[in-house]
């Protein structure tokens, strides 16, 4: 089969109880609805890891459609997947860039020529998978490990929308306005209104949001007047990579972390699609290294397969890569549009905070799955600390420093669960 060439399936499919295949497509104009979906999913997460970062979130945009563009070419297009902006990032690159938190990054160079020093050593592991196999990733991180590192990747993230997209009892009021909403679309709705719960709910939400607030005056009104003055197309501000040695060492180690992710992705994907996606697992590294790359010498954050998506195809039963390709071709035309970001800023904040809430919570359940799936032996001691150690030190945000470097929660949990896998797993 080529690249381009999907079987196509009906909606029936799904209401029957099965599932849209890697392989498999929905008709054109229900597969990019679909891909519209995973764009909005991301986008929350792919541009607030840019603006902690001091990045040009439309840039940021751009870049994640490139990123998963070259992904799908890389892996023959049979790996559903988005790659959208790491939060593992974040961390290492204030710390090298000695970003104070507010508007553009004084050193934005410096970063990029960490991130790309990262993609390349990303890329390199990727080259010694698809020479040797995975085995030896197998053995440090078996399900109970990948499964832990999943999880908390939706758990670590929960602090975002619950201490930092309410300002007021009223958001926080919306926020459960918004989940209630995407929950009783994805149980009392059927066909593609039930695949699109995310943003039928989000949309549902802002409805409401802009009749209590403008309508009522019973919180911050939504603010329209950015979209009507912002230009259709435009081109973003890129900016050239500086390689300096210091900064790459402290940022070049995050390539670990995201082959944690990764490999969580693609286990996960496995499980939910009964597909053995493993053959592909060095193309995956590959494509996301070099995707990096690329990002980091534009003015792009690092990226990452992306949990968000994940959250979405576990909810829609649709892993279809055709989805996947529309998506990244929306992004590439957004990063364009400066209009585009005005209405994605427009969305009330609480509103994607609710949205967000729904989203992360996929994502941990999406690591449960993993264990259950694996069936994962919790009598087993070695087990259970690994998977209750890795919990609380992502979900905490546990951090520790080195020096400058300072590992923080979803690093600390993933090197967390591989070291303590190799510990305890011994006996076991």
């Amino acid at each position: 089969m080529g690249l381009f060439d999907w079987t196509e399936k009906s909606a029936g499919v799904l209401q029957g109880g099965g599932v849209i295949a890697p392989d498999e497509r929905l008709p054109w104009p229900q597969t990019a609805v679909m891909g519209v979906q995973h764009v909005i999913a991301m986008f929350g997460a792919t541009v607030l890891a840019p603006i902690l970062m001091g990045f040009d979130p439309n840039i940021a945009i751009l870049m994640s459609g490139i990123g998963t563009l070259i992904f799908f070419l890389i892996t023959g297009g049979k790996v559903p997947s988005y790659l959208g902006s790491s939060f593992a990032f974040i961390g290492v690159v204030i710390a090298a860039t000695a970003y104070a938190g507010k508007g553009p990054n004084a050193n934005l160079g410096v970063a990029l020529g960490g991130i790309i020093a990262c993609g390349a050593l990303y890329t390199l592991i990727g080259f010694i998978v698809q020479a040797i196999g995975t085995g030896w990733i197998e053995r440090f991180m078996p399900p109970v490990v990948t499964g832990s590192v999943v999880a908390v990747i939706g758990l670590n993230l929960a602090g975002i929308p619950v201490k930092n997209m309410a300002a007021s009892n009223f958001d926080s009021w919306m926020q459960v306005v918004t989940f209630v909403s995407v929950g009783l679309v994805a149980v009392m709705t059927r066909g593609m209104i039930q695949r699109l719960l995310i943003l039928v709910g989000l949309i549902v939400a802002s409805v409401i949001y802009a009749v209590l607030t403008n309508g009522l005056g019973m919180g911050k009104p939504m603010d329209l007047s950015g979209i009507a003055s912002a230009a259709w197309l435009g081109l973003p501000g890129f900016t050239a990579p500086v390689f300096n040695v210091s900064a790459m060492l402290l940022i070049a180690p995050v390539a670990i972390i995201l082959v944690a992710e990764n490999l969580g992705h693609i286990k996960a994907v496995t499980a939910m699609t009964g597909r053995n996606l493993d053959p592909y697992l060095g193309r995956a590294f590959i494509g996301d290294g070099i995707a990096t790359m690329v990002s980091g010498s534009a003015g792009g954050t690092g990226v990452t397969t992306y949990a968000e998506n994940i959250g979405v195809m576990a909810a829609t039963r649709i892993y279809s890569t055709a989805v996947f390709l529309v998506a990244a071709l929306i992004a590439v035309l957004l990063g364009f549009s400066p209009k585009f970001g005005a209405v994605i800023q427009a969305i009330p904040l609480p509103v994607m905070g609710g949205v967000s809430i729904v989203v992360f919570g996929l994502i941990a359940v999406a690591g449960a799955k993993i264990w259950v799936d694996n069936k994962v032996d919790f009598s087993n001691n070695a087990n259970l600390i690994v998977a209750a150690v890795t919990l609380v030190l992502g979900t905490g945000d546990f951090t520790l420093r080195f020096g400058g470097f300072a590992l923080g929660g979803i690093g600390t949990a993933t090197f967390g669960a591989i070291l303590l896998y190799a510990l305890l797993g011994r006996k076991s």
